[in-house]
């Protein structure tokens, strides 16, 4: 019974079903925030959610009786499970807010799309790396921040009248959002040789730094393209070595059962 559950899980209809109702009920929960849409159709509405619901959960029932204690070896499903849990937790205990993160059920279509899989996959590959480089850009926004404050602060304290403000400022100007007119020609009017401090900082963080980020990430991404394309090509060969041994166990069988004959008739 679990092997036939199992297939049936697995099998690419059913997969495709679940993956419309997510979609679907992704629509769902976008139309419950709309106060004209609910009052005109409010009652439909949650019924369609109820049932999306009743369907996640018997999607989940027939994957722990088909798997048994493997459904948590799977990450997804682990995840789904844990959504579908919060989805079903009482409204009136102040887990109202909890339930609308359902609509995180939508993240499954990675696991359907080898695309958006091998992003996801570059991107978890590139955290170690990612890691690093935030510790490098977490130490050069503490040096800047402790600069700042101690050279504009006194005439800017809204911008660097303290470590947290003058963080926050750099960060801006590292996006470089209104940088220049917003923050550093007003400084540059009371201290001429602001730029110094500034120009260099943008080019550390902005075009150093931020892009050697995106280098990991595109890194990390080819690599998982490689991995997943060695993994399909490995299993091919092991498909058609199957093949063959099976194949040449035939023809041993043949050979064997012509050989007796000879032997028989002789």
């Amino acid at each position: 019974m679990r092997q036939r559950l199992a297939t049936l899980v697995e099998h690419p209809r059913f997969t495709g079903f679940i993956t419309a109702v997510i979609a679907f009920n992704a629509i769902i929960l976008g139309m419950e925030t709309s106060k004209t849409l609910m009052q005109a159709a409010g009652p439909l509405i949650l019924v369609l959610d109820t049932i999306c619901l009743t369907i996640f959960v018997a999607e989940l029932t027939l994957k722990l009786i088909a798997y048994g204690p493997r459904f948590f070896r799977n990450g997804w499903n682990i995840f789904d499970f844990i959504i579908v849990g919060i989805s079903l937790a009482p409204a009136g205990q102040g887990f109202s807010a909890l339930r609308a993160l359902r609509i995180l059920r939508v993240l499954r279509v990675i696991s359907v799309a080898p695309s958006l899989r091998r992003v996801v996959e570059g991107f978890i590959r590139a955290v170690p790396g990612m890691g690093s480089v935030f510790l490098l850009m977490g130490l050069i926004f503490y040096i800047g921040a402790v600069i700042a404050t101690k050279l504009f602060g006194s005439s800017f304290p809204d911008w660097f009248g303290n470590l947290g403000l003058s963080a926050y400022s750099l960060f801006q100007i590292m996006t470089l959002e209104s940088w220049s007119m917003g923050i550093v020609r007003p400084v540059m009017e009371v201290y001429p040789l602001a730029w110094a401090f500034f120009v260099p900082f943008i080019i550390v963080t902005t075009f150093a730094v931020v892009n050697l980020l995106v280098g990991l990430i595109v890194n990390s991404m080819q690599d998982a393209h490689h991995a997943e394309d060695v993994a399909i090509t490995d299993a091919y060969r092991d498909e058609v070595m199957a093949r063959l041994t099976a194949l040449d166990a035939k023809l041993s069988k043949l050979e064997t059962g012509q050989n007796f004959r000879s032997e028989s008739e002789d």
